[in-house]
């Protein structure tokens, strides 16, 4: 692997964004409980994968491919999610999915119209548990890629940093 010039991956840059993650997920908590009842758990597992796919975030990816496995989502469809492709996604997912690649390659800052179809189609309830979802994978994702980026630094690229890193990196 060639060493990359600059960490590929988001990450806390410093400690007020990921406070202000952990103050939203205190504050919202109710949202995030709603999740287990509005959401089947299958359907958590499927945003989540999304996120991870356009993040690359690499201990999430490998954590949320088990849990999807063990919601009965199977290894095709989990693929083909994180090779960021809706073929076959439970067509009432379809509009999460879409959201969800959506507002994580905008670093979780969505265009309104986006977010505004999401709470049409699936209500208040069920959208909020949605985002909910959202912000809890993001925080866990640029909590493990913090801890990554000092080992990439100290290293000089030669860990921390993972094929798909390279492949994706514009240094090379």
């Amino acid at each position: 692997m060639n060493r990359t010039t600059t960490f590929p991956r988001r990450f806390y840059t410093s400690l007020h964004p990921f406070l202000a993650d952990v103050a939203w997920l205190v504050w919202h908590r109710a949202q995030l409980q709603l999740a287990r009842t509005q959401l089947t758990p299958a359907f958590r597992e499927r945003p989540m994968l999304a996120v991870t796919a356009v993040n690359r975030y690499r201990y999430c990816s490998f954590a949320h491919t088990r849990m999807a496995l063990a919601a009965g989502v199977s290894n095709a469809e989990i693929a083909r999610i994180l090779n960021q492709t809706l073929d076959d996604c439970p067509p009432d997912e379809a509009p999460a999915l879409t959201y969800a690649y959506h507002w994580a390659e905008t670093d979780a800052t969505p265009e309104a119209a986006a977010r505004e179809r999401l709470f049409c189609e699936y209500g208040v309830l069920r959208a909020g548990a949605i985002e909910a979802v959202l912000r809890m994978i993001r925080m866990g994702n640029l909590v493990s890629n913090t801890f990554d980026y000092p080992l990439f630094r100290i290293s000089g690229g030669r860990f921390g940093a993972t094929a798909d890193d390279e492949r994706h990196n514009p240094d090379h």
